[in-house]
């Protein structure tokens, strides 16, 4: 079994979906959790109570992501609790489908950008500054970044970009045994647009019809990747982008 006992772990974007259970897969592991959150207070005080009772050390700092300086508080109070960081989780995103390149406004594209891409790239940035030797980043991609699906314009193409700086950063400092990689889940559900189960109905379906598996990505299936990462089993993989889609073909 994997440990991450000692180790001190940022989730960004982690009281709900996907960073949600990479934040309890982590603590179930053994680390120390830092859960982080934009505005939902008492979804993070709810999350962070069910991490004390798995024994687990854990803070919830509240932070934006779009903002630089709150990113940089949200590290320095890390390292102000903890002392270190050694697992930096970039996942903090939001989502925008059914959206034509012929309607999207400036205001969506503003927004998405500067959650999705400008968020990611600042909290990689300051991983790399502090996370200490031998440490994880992992960036959690969307598999919209491989495959183009009507409507995603804008969401794909904010999710694209930070993959570029993972390949970047496992160069910068992979010298560190630091190692840099992202994980491109298919869509999740009971996560971000499909938290209810009625939710985008032919978008579900037509999602579904395209996985041999026939369904969609569930949060475990993403912490199992995120659990890899992070462990020693991944200390020589470095740059990659793993997908996570079942055999989907988008």
């Amino acid at each position: 079994m994997n440990s991450l006992k000692n180790k001190v772990a940022l989730i960004t974007g982690s009281v709900r979906g996907l960073g949600k259970a990479i934040a309890e897969r982590y603590a179930a592991l053994g680390a120390s959790i830092v859960l982080n959150y934009s505005k939902d207070a008492a979804a993070a005080e709810e999350v962070e109570k069910n991490i004390k009772a798995m024994g687990a050390r854990v803070i919830a700092v509240q932070a934006d992501v779009s903002k630089v300086a709150d990113i940089k508080r949200l590290f320095d109070e890390v390292k102000q609790a903890f002392g270190k960081i050694d697992i930096v989780v970039a996942n903090a995103g939001i989502e925008m489908v059914e959206t034509p390149v012929t309607t999207f406004t400036e205001e969506q594209f503003d927004r998405l950008f500067s959650i999705n891409t400008k968020g990611a790239y600042f909290t990689m940035q300051q991983a790399a500054l502090q996370v200490e030797d031998k440490g994880r980043i992992i960036y959690i991609a969307s598999s919209t970044t491989s495959f183009p699906v009507p409507g995603m314009a804008v969401y794909g193409g904010s999710k694209t970009t930070p993959r570029y700086i993972v390949d970047v950063l496992a160069k910068e400092i992979g010298h560190r045994g630091v190692t840099v990689n992202s994980i491109i889940p298919f869509a999740v559900d009971h996560s971000g647009i499909f938290t209810e189960a009625d939710s985008y109905p032919e978008l579900r379906r037509s999602l579904t019809d395209s996985c041999p598996m026939g369904r969609l990505a569930e949060v475990e299936d993403v912490a199992n990747i995120a659990e890899f990462f992070a462990s020693d089993l991944s200390s020589f993989v470095n740059g990659q982008h793993l997908l996570v889609n079942g055999g989907a073909n988008q």
